[in-house]
């Protein structure tokens, strides 16, 4: 059984086709005396393109952990993460049929662009065709420039050296995380993980503090241990 979760929302239907590009970014050159050689660098982003359906009417096929959701709902989370220009999480794992998670692909991610598919063949139903990116943060770092003042033995001439200091500022909440929380209407584990631990991937963590077999299915008014 396959699970896909984009910024923590599943999809009903699990798409039958997963396409993963790992871009490479090598160059080749000529040299003099070498001819022509291939430079190795480091992989260039991942893109990601899949087409999902999003059922209007509840199958014995689909899968909904907190009650059935029409096609909008999801169309309007695509719209909103488009709109928002903030990466999220994509999640695809497969469990096994004794529940137990056989792989969990986890990624960072932007939205590029995704189209929506109808046609009269798929009744009220909408297919919706999806490409994602991989995403790497990246920041600025802050340099403090200190003077230090050096005399030397042979005069009395002092000497300047400056020092550059790196910082980087770590964020600060002042908060102290609870030990449970109580599982609201909608919520997921993985909503959870991020919210209390920082990252959504660290809702395996949770699923095996709490002996939950499936952690894609949790329900309101559940008890969740946080540590």
């Amino acid at each position: 059984m396959y699970n896909f979760f984009v910024d923590g929302v599943q999809f009903p239907v699990a798409p039958a086709e997963l396409s993963t590009k790992i871009n490479g970014r090598n160059e080749t050159t000529v040299l003099m005396n070498e001819g022509e050689v291939n430079i190795i660098k480091k992989t260039g982003l991942t893109d990601i393109e899949f087409e999902v359906l999003l059922p209007n009417v509840k199958y014995p096929f689909s899968v909904y952990p907190n009650g059935f959701q029409p096609a909008t709902y999801y169309l309007e989370k695509l719209e909103k993460l488009k709109v928002d220009d903030k990466p999220f999480q994509f999640i695809v794992n497969r469990m096994m049929p004794n529940r137990n998670l056989l792989f969990d692909t986890n990624m960072t991610v932007s939205l590029e662009e995704y189209e929506i598919l109808e046609s009269a063949e798929n009744g009220f139903d909408v297919n919706v065709r999806i490409k994602l990116k991989q995403y790497k943060a990246y920041g600025n770092k802050k340099i403090n420039l200190k003077a230090a003042t050096k005399a030397s033995n042979s005069t009395s001439t002092a000497k300047t050296a400056t020092k550059a200091v790196v910082e980087q500022k770590r964020p600060t909440t002042g908060k102290t995380t609870p030990k449970t929380h109580t599982v609201k209407d909608g919520e997921t584990l993985w909503a959870i993980a991020k919210k209390y631990l920082g990252d959504g991937s660290k809702y395996t963590e949770l699923a095996k503090i709490n002996n939950i077999s499936n952690p894609s299915v949790i329900k309101a008014g559940q008890v969740i241990k946080l540590g």
